[in-house]
């Protein structure tokens, strides 16, 4: 699998004969998405999770995501508000509710402090608009309807392009975070993130439990898309939340925006994924729209590492089928990605172990080896490798279980775990030992390694190596 798949645990996906079927179909990486619950409700699918791991023999990547913080409006007593374009509303807290005109409760106090006129304000799926016409001295908001549409209890709403002061992290992210890390998952996506602060206060908690998981960030805000490079260098991860996103800006704008974000992922050596509505219509049908199809398929052509399946798999009639629909749709794109684009060389800024991985690319190609593979502790070097689109698979081996599990968002990576360093020091002897064990491989097979290696015995630190590797008739006789 080059195109790593993301699936959504839900109602219909939550048992483990589920869960076992889809991981045979390709998924990759489950999420748990906490916006539904609290630790104790991701207990046992954990648990189940864990049980279908060792039964298909290949790591499985737990990615928990975080509410963020819910700007939504309160009750409306009146059960819904008709409002028509043009009409004049009042936003404000419950307790400064009045009669003069229709009135939306909205106990937000510092984005109610911050609301300036002229600001927009969105519905969160989009439907009805208004633009902030007054700020009253008694602290309520006049909001005019832009459109017209039906305001309902508990609705989302969005302020496009503004920088608040809310936090990504809210107090039940704090405690479901640091619950789910006891739990073990394997990574964590924050939500509503704006600025590298919201990561970097994400990395604080992560850092207390004395673990350390790669953390993604969801791109739904116009701000976080504004401060793209400095969020990329905290971030591990990328999502391209096209759903919020698609409110935040104007929906003709999403397809440049999902295009512009891969790349500087890919430029970053981020891993990314493309989420939202991929495969939307096989909630209730067998299959696709050719729409759909393309769309997954642009997805992959455009670079992104991964894709997603939402209410597909949470809640759709056909989660397993959605699945095997994605991999078929990923391996064709994949292989016209191959047909169509040369190994990508690593722009003049980049260092010396961008060009040892596109090194390592050109030698595997020029050769007609049949896999590259890197060992490295972080994953790092096998994800430089990745970001060059071989055509061949990165064999990652990591003694480390964290960066197994990251490494499973890494486009055309195939993650293994190999034995405790102090087994064995030398890094280019455990990926040798590797490839004379290892079924893959046959006797004449030629494999590029990559390594870290040092004459001493002090444990080698980055990649400082490259090698034409046959596999041997005989075991444990290299070449």
């Amino acid at each position: 699998m080059r195109t790593k798949i993301v699936c959504t645990v839900g109602p219909v996906s939550k048992s483990r004969d589920t869960l076992l079927a889809l991981a045979k179909a390709g998924v990759s990486v489950f999420r748990l998405n906490f916006s539904h619950g609290v630790a104790a409700d991701f207990e046992k699918i954990i648990a189940d999770i864990r049980s279908v791991e060792k039964e298909v023999n290949r790591p499985i990547t737990i990615m928990q995501d975080l509410s963020g913080p819910k700007i939504r409006l309160g009750v409306i007593p009146e059960g819904s508000i008709q409002l028509d374009e043009g009409k004049k509303v009042l936003l404000g807290p419950e307790s400064s509710r009045t009669d003069e005109m229709p009135y939306l409760p909205f106990d937000h106090p510092l984005i109610l402090e911050h609301l300036e006129r002229g600001d927009r304000m969105v519905l969160a799926d989009g439907g009805l608009q208004f633009i902030v016409v007054e700020r009253r001295d008694d602290g309520l908001a006049v909001l005019k309807a832009k459109n017209s549409g039906l305001v309902t209890s508990r609705k989302g709403l969005a302020l496009p392009g503004k920088i608040t002061r809310v936090k990504a992290l809210t107090e039940k992210d704090r405690v479901d975070l640091k619950a789910g890390l006891a739990m073990g998952v394997d990574a964590v996506a924050i939500s509503y993130v704006q600025t590298a602060d919201d990561v970097r206060d994400a990395k604080a908690v992560i850092a207390e439990s004395g673990r350390w998981v790669p953390i993604v960030v969801k791109l739904e805000r116009q701000a976080a898309v504004d401060n793209l490079d400095e969020i990329l260098k905290e971030t591990n991860i990328v999502m391209v939340a096209r759903g919020d996103l698609g409110v935040e800006c104007p929906l003709p704008m999403l397809p440049m925006l999902q295009k512009k974000i891969i790349k500087a992922c890919n430029r970053m050596c981020k891993p990314v994924i493309v989420a939202t509505q991929m495969l939307l219509s096989m909630v209730n049908s067998p299959s696709p729209t050719r729409a759909e199809t393309t769309d997954v398929a642009n997805a992959v052509l455009d670079g992104a590492d991964c894709v997603m399946l939402s209410e597909e798999t949470a809640m759709g009639n056909f989660p397993v089928e959605t699945v095997k629909y994605m991999k078929r749709i990923t391996t064709e794109a994949e292989n016209l990605l191959l047909e169509l684009s040369k190994t990508k060389e690593p722009e003049q800024d980049k260092g010396i172990p961008e060009f040892l991985a596109y090194s390592a690319c050109i030698l595997a190609e020029k050769s007609g080896a049949k896999a590259i593979a890197s060992h490295s502790l972080s994953g790092m070097s096998a994800q430089q490798v990745s970001e060059c689109r071989p055509s061949q698979t990165v064999y990652a081996l990591t003694p480390e279980n964290a960066s197994l599990k990251f490494l499973n968002f890494v486009w055309g990576v195939t993650p293994v775990l190999v034995p405790d360093p102090e087994e064995e020091k030398s890094h280019l002897k455990r990926v040798e030992n590797f490839l004379a064990e290892s079924p893959d491989f046959s006797a004449g097979d030629c494999i590029v390694i990559t390594a870290g290696q040092t004459s001493g015995q002090q444990t080698p630190r980055g990649t400082n190596l490259v090698k034409l590797y046959w596999k041997s008739w005989a075991h444990g006789d290299y070449q």
